[in-house]
């Protein structure tokens, strides 16, 4: 009987044909090679982006307590970027995977190209309002008048600057969806790249460039993002991808946009659902003081560096439901998910372990403010206990999405998200005065009930029948 087990040497040899992306048929062979083929990139791609908000919150962490809860309440509303850019991707990724699974590289570059555009569209509308009203959002938000008056102008950029987020989200999706995972990759680590390096550079200043404090991270990431946004176009325009973008492409096809519409709809209102339930929370955790509000700044930023090796691997799952989906072989399609769930759960399991026994070592490598190590840490531990059904539902909710159903994952996040995170969160934080813990609690038990009722529907096998 052959063993399943590989050596260092074939591990090694995999690896490099991962990252170069050379292997790019997943509808056929083994399951487990596929897997690991179209998740290493994914998870490298991931880690950079959570290395990158770790480097951020690290440095800016160095400026005061107010420039990283400024991060906190910006980021909390430019997740609402992210969810439309998120429920553009997941459309572009379930289309362009499901065109390339059929053979139509020309149906999948025409999805491409319209992605693009509606992803302009929608950002310059952001854009406007972001350059507008930076001082109005951040005291919507709850934000104090020092803190609004030394933090709006990271806001401005960053949101004014949004069509380098959108248009990075979406071409990247492009690539994983043709399973091009490793150039989606290399985009990454472009962007994150530069903004490890500009960081300190515009924060702190050197030579003639001045110190500009937090809005100096909006600066270095606004450039990093745009950089690796320029090299993605020219990935696709000058062909260095299954996907091979003209000028001659560059025209607005009804059809096709509306159909991306269609499948996006679901996916940006269950991002919109999950990123306002962040904003609502980030509104409660603001009732604490500036403090509170770091320590839970910190610890969503160190969770992100272990959630994205796990968003990856759920990428990877989207992928290979989607093109074996259109290559007529939905049960390859449903094994591949429950393989790289289980994975992706041993991982997460893992990383609890390290979260439940060094929080407070951790947080105290970002800041030593005696509040911000006690509710930073304690937040790791309190969502750490979940980590495990995190991992296994990214993985099986990001398959219905890979599969173009997004509705399903809309109507959970719903149930889980505003019908009881939300009240849970308030009711235990502020009616029944449990302060920050009552958040924590809140978000893992939603979380756990995600992961319940995604396998329970999963199971079902609707999915295997959408169109799209």
């Amino acid at each position: 009987m052959q063993s399943n087990k590989i050596s260092l040497k074939q591990f090694i040899q995999y690896f490099k044909i991962a990252v170069t992306g050379k292997e790019q048929n997943f509808t056929s062979g083994s399951i487990r090679r596929a897997v690991f083929m179209l998740s290493i990139p994914m998870i490298l791609e991931m880690l950079m982006e959570s290395i990158f908000a770790l480097v951020d919150i690290l440095y800016v962490s160095q400026v005061s307590v107010n420039a990283v809860a400024t991060i906190g309440l910006t980021e909390s509303v430019i997740t609402l970027v992210y969810a439309v850019a998120i429920g553009l991707s997941m459309a572009a990724t379930a289309i362009v995977a499901r065109r390339v699974g059929e053979k139509d590289l020309k149906g999948a570059s025409n999805a491409a190209v319209q992605v693009i555009f509606l992803g302009v569209f929608v950002a310059v509308a952001i854009s406007v309002i972001g350059i507008l009203y930076p001082k109005e959002i951040l005291e919507l938000m709850g934000a104090e008048p020092d803190l609004i008056a030394e933090g709006y102008g990271y806001t401005k950029i960053l949101l004014g600057g949004n069509i380098t987020i959108m248009l990075l989200f979406l071409i990247n999706a492009i690539f994983r969806g043709a399973g091009d995972a490793s150039v989606a990759m290399w985009a990454l680590i472009l962007s994150n790249g530069l903004n490890i390096i500009l960081d300190p550079i515009f924060i702190f200043g050197l030579g003639p460039i001045p110190a500009f404090g937090v809005e100096g991270a909006a600066i270095a990431t606004t450039i990093g993002r745009g950089t690796a946004v320029i090299f993605q176009l020219a990935v696709l325009f000058f062909g260095y991808s299954k996907i091979k973008v003209g000028i001659k492409d560059l025209v607005i096809r009804v059809e096709v946009m509306f159909n991306l519409v269609k499948v996006s709809l679901g996916g940006i209102g269950q991002f919109l659902i999950g990123t306002s339930s962040w904003v609502f929370l980030m509104r409660i955790m603001s009732e604490f003081g500036s403090e509170v509000l770091a320590g839970y700044t910190i610890a969503i930023r160190v969770m992100l560096f272990t959630l994205m090796p796990a968003w990856g691997m759920s990428n990877a799952a989207a992928t290979l439901v989607g093109q074996n989906l259109g290559a007529k072989e939905p049960e390859r399609a449903e094994l591949s998910v429950w393989k790289t769930g289980k994975y992706s759960a041993i991982f997460m399991g893992f990383v609890s372990i390290i979260y439940l026994v060094f929080a407070p070592q951790i947080i105290v490598l970002f800041n030593k403010t005696p509040d911000v190590v006690k509710y930073g840490s304690l937040c790791l531990r309190v969502i750490a206990a979940g980590y495990i059904f995190y991992g296994y539902a990214m993985v099986v909710v990001n398959a219905f999405n890979g599969a173009g159903d997004t509705k399903t994952p809309t109507y959970i996040n719903f149930v889980c998200f505003w019908l009881l995170q939300l009240p849970f969160a308030y009711v235990m934080a502020i009616t029944l005065d449990f302060g920050p813990v009552g958040v924590f609690w809140a978000i893992t038990l939603a979380e756990i009930l995600i992961a319940i009722i995604s396998i329970i529907w999963f199971k079902k096998g609707h999915w295997k029948t959408v169109k799209v």
